[in-house]
């Protein structure tokens, strides 16, 4: 698998839509105790932050 690598002109604290994106992800995993989060990128951009929790019962 290949991993493109994208540089930019500006750090990404200088990018509020980042800034939002990431901090959507880390409220998601402070929540989270088993599931999946899954990104969805655009041209290098983050669009969507979907988040799937599982919960599992015992017998």
């Amino acid at each position: 698998m290949h991993i493109a690598t994208k540089t930019t002109d500006a750090p990404a604290q200088d990018h509020p839509l980042l800034n939002e994106g990431v901090q959507h992800v880390i409220e998601a995993l402070q929540r989270l105790r088993f599931g999946v989060i899954q990104l969805t990128v655009h041209d290098g951009k983050l669009m969507q932050v979907d988040v799937t929790e599982r919960r599992r019962f015992g017998n």
